[in-house]
């Protein structure tokens, strides 16, 4: 017998697990004893896939939980937790058997405490303001008289009251409404929705475009203007193309949209006050400014007019300037007389010494002197013209002698050229002659042809093989009801025709020989 028994004690009574039974029943221990529990821990190590499920871990100093939460409760949370944060996580423990760990599935979370709020809110302004969104150089100057000015706030609240409110006071004008929910989970979706729906409308379309936009709620915790910190209204803000003031909260509540917008109001009826000036101010101003105006125009008129006297009494008087001008006149006046006869007689004693040039002796000199200039010229005139012509003679003759070969040529062409068009052309009139009496022939045969081609398909033919044609009461018979209903029929053969019924006429010859039957009568 050997010392050591190495067969193996039996089991006894000790029950046997699966590996799937074993961990349903740890499944089923773990979620009896925590079905609701609420957990303080830092979130690390956040993952978010394309199925919409948050995965993240919660971990303190010592130990760390899996944790994570559906895509409807993820939707249903008004903080998401972010890497680092300080939470407290509301769920249930259970375990996933295929990996053999436990997890928490997280319904909500909650910051823990408003210094873990404030610290994740530091880090997204910072973040923020790092991407520039925050910068004074990108802000828009309010217009100082909007026509429209939409409002992104809650329709039920005292805060859109109070602004149309104010508005009505100040300056009445039209005013857009956008309603959104101010806090909770759908808030910055809704509020960023309204401020990019605002900024798609288009100028001159049928809703008016706003000229500037207020983002208001009333106050509140930092819990319930949270909604007002999320990145997607602070990115909604910033890229706004209309001006936009943020009436977040009361004056000591300060948002991230804040920060963003182009203009920051301390309350909502403050935002109001900025939007629009006091019509009565800007009628009183007006006024004064018109009074203003008036003064202004009397008091130039009348410097003006002091100013143009001023100078009037520097001018001198108009007598002064008229007196020597006149006496002028008067000198020239009395000294005309004597200066026309002065005038007269000197030109009367040029006339004089030029009609005595102008006697008929010297005429008749002038005349008789031009007429034997113009005799010279006519007669070296004609000498040239006969030269010239005895000129032009020898060179046509020159010519001619020239061109009496060539012209012989072109005759002698001429003469062979219209000798072989002759010949063309008397060939082409006995073309022209025949045509019409061989066309006449071609048209005489084919016209015969024709005829014998009318004569073999006429129905003559048919009739000659054999065939009738029954007419009755004048009209072809096609089927025995209509033969018996004619009062009397007519059968034509090839040689003639015969009629049934009635007194039987005289037989007619037909053409081609033969007689022609009785055109009426009776075979019976």
């Amino acid at each position: 017998m050997d010392l050591l028994d190495d067969t193996p004690t039996p089991p006894g009574n000790s029950p046997e697990y699966t590996v799937s039974e074993l961990s349903g029943a740890v499944k089923r221990v773990i979620e009896g004893e925590f079905g609701l529990v609420r957990v303080r821990g830092e979130v690390g190590r956040v993952s978010r896939p394309a199925s919409g499920h948050l995965y993240f871990d919660l971990k303190d100093d010592r130990s760390v939980i899996a944790a994570i939460s559906w895509k409807g409760q993820v939707a249903k949370m008004q903080v998401r937790p972010e890497e680092g944060m300080e939470v407290i996580a509301t769920g249930r423990m259970t375990t996933f058997p295929g990996q053999s760990k436990y997890q928490l599935i997280v319904e909500d979370v909650a910051p823990a405490g408003a210094g873990a709020l404030m610290a994740m809110l530091e880090k997204r302004r910072a973040a923020l303001q790092a991407e520039g969104l925050f910068e004074a150089g990108r802000k828009q100057a309010l217009p100082y008289l909007p026509r429209v000015i939409g409002v992104v706030t809650s329709p039920s609240g005292a805060v859109i009251r109070d602004i149309l409110h104010r508005l009505r006071d100040r300056f009445a004008c039209h005013v857009l409404i956008w309603p959104v929910a101010v806090q909770g989970k759908d808030c910055a979706a809704q509020v960023a929705a309204a401020i990019r729906g605002f900024n798609a409308l288009e100028a001159g379309g049928p809703v008016p475009r706003p000229d500037v936009l207020i983002v208001a709620r009333g106050g509140g915790s930092l819990e319930d203007l949270w909604g007002f910190n999320e990145e997607i209204v602070v990115r909604a803000a910033a890229e706004s193309a209309i001006p936009l003031i943020s009436a977040v909260g009361h004056e000591t509540d300060t948002t991230l949209i804040d920060h963003a917008a182009d203009r920051r109001a301390p309350t909502p009826t403050a935002a109001a006050e900025m939007a629009v000036p006091v019509r009565l101010e800007l009628l009183a101003a007006v006024d004064a400014l018109g009074a203003r105006l008036s003064r202004a125009l009397a008091q130039g008129v009348a410097l003006r007019g002091q100013r143009l006297r001023d100078l009037a009494r520097a001018l001198p008087r108009p007598e002064a300037l008229l007196a020597t001008p006149a006496q002028r006149l008067d000198t020239a006046t009395g000294r005309l007389a004597g200066g026309l006869s002065l005038a007269v007689s000197r030109k009367r004693a040029v006339y004089a010494r030029q009609a005595g040039r102008l006697s008929p002796t010297a005429l008749t000199g002038l005349v008789l002197r031009r007429r034997e200039a113009l005799d010279r010229r006519a007669e070296t005139l004609e000498a040239r013209i006969a030269r010239r012509r005895d000129q032009w003679h020898g060179q046509f003759d020159k010519w001619a002698s020239r061109l009496a070969p060539s012209l012989a040529r072109l005759v002698t062409q001429a003469g062979v050229k219209i000798t072989g068009q002759r010949v063309v052309l008397q060939g082409v009139s006995a073309r022209l002659d025949a045509a019409p009496a061989q066309r006449l022939s071609d048209l005489s045969r084919r016209l015969d042809a024709l005829d014998r081609t009318r004569q073999t398909l006429g129905y003559a033919q048919t009739l000659r093989r054999g065939y009738a044609v029954v007419r009755g009461d004048g009209a072809v018979v096609t089927s025995r009801a209509a033969a018996e209903k004619a009062q009397a029929l007519e059968v034509e053969f090839h040689d003639g025709r015969l009629a049934l019924g009635g007194p039987a006429p005289k037989a007619t010859p037909r053409k081609g020989g033969g007689t022609k039957p009785p055109e009426q009568g009776s075979l019976f």
